[in-house]
């Protein structure tokens, strides 16, 4: 009897580290991680390692209230502000909304990275690779709806009695748009974020030699309030055809760029620059930007085909 209690410890010991094998191989296989020699030169030259010095001329990246990189042309107006900002209750406050400028956050999680190399690995199997891009989006949506989300005060009974209490409002739900299909993957976790929200699918495909965008399913509703909050999901913002083409769909029903937010993991300067073109006041929530498209539109490091790989068809 006593070596089988002995034993029972160490077989739950060899199974946990089993099931978490695969998880460790993942992360720890991640290839393209920035050097300390690389990051210590790019500090110098001031600039963020993941940031090339070839960036665009419109984009200005910065810290809360300081900048990060200058624009390189000082006569263009700054359509777009790229923000790196700090999360938890010792963070510094936020930049003021611009409603003339398109803001990018990408928030500085050890979380994230760590999901982030997990699914830019290419030896991540697609179940886990599912599992990567929904904590991503868990994440990404919890940045968005810190100073979004409409709440009022009220009053609860507690074990011990009153408390004031602040809560969501369940009469103001988000909108919440996956760009089909891989956009369902940063959506998986939502219920476990949003208090109240209300899904509305976009179906588009891109056509491999013109790169456009084009639909086959629209479930938006005929017309948003005008105050409506949407939040769209698409994991890769490479050339911006599609996501520009959702975001015009959506305002064609009523909403308001200003109440659009966008959550993707990796997104490049190009498209970027068409949002910030043609939606000011909108908001980008990346996991990472990455600064290169190579010849079939496809962002690179990247992720590769984010819908491929999560349903396990590439």
């Amino acid at each position: 009897t006593s070596t089988r209690a002995r034993s029972t410890p160490a077989r739950a010991r060899t199974t946990t580290q089993t099931r978490m094998h695969s998880m460790r191989t993942a992360a720890h296989g991640a290839v393209g991680a920035t050097s300390p020699r690389g990051a210590k030169s790019a500090a110098r030259r001031g600039q963020p390692p993941s940031v090339r010095s070839n960036a665009s001329s419109r984009i200005a990246f910065e810290r809360v209230g300081a900048p990060f990189v200058a624009s390189s042309s000082s006569r263009a107006p700054r359509m777009m502000t790229i923000a790196r900002d700090g999360a938890g209750d010792d963070a510094p406050p936020r930049a003021q909304p611009n409603l003339n400028q398109m803001l990018v956050l990408v928030p500085p999680h050890p979380l994230l990275n760590h999901w982030l190399a997990v699914a830019r690995n290419v030896q991540t199997p697609p179940a886990i690779f599912r599992a990567s891009m929904a904590e991503i989006g868990r994440i990404l949506i919890y940045e968005a709806g810190r100073d979004w989300l409409q709440t009022f005060d009220a009053q609860v009974q507690g074990p011990l009695g009153l408390a004031n209490v602040t809560v969501v409002n369940p009469e103001k739900p988000i909108a919440v748009v996956p760009i089909l299909r891989a956009g369902l993957t940063l959506l998986e976790e939502s219920g476990s974020v949003l208090p109240a929200q209300q899904t509305y699918h976009l179906g588009y495909v891109r056509d491999e030699e013109t790169l456009q965008p084009k639909l086959y399913l629209n479930k938006l509703p005929a017309k948003f309030a005008e105050d409506a909050q949407v939040l769209i999901s698409d994991p890769m913002l490479a050339t911006g055809g599609t996501i520009v083409a959702a975001v015009e769909e959506i305002i064609s029903r009523g909403a308001q760029a200003k109440n659009i937010r966008i959550i993707c993991v990796v997104a490049c300067p190009v498209s970027l620059t068409a949002l910030s073109e043609r939606f000011p006041g909108l908001r980008v929530y990346a996991a990472m930007i990455d600064e290169e498209l190579n010849e079939q539109g496809y962002i690179v490091p990247g992720l590769g085909d984010a819908g491929d790989r999560a349903f396990g068809t590439a």
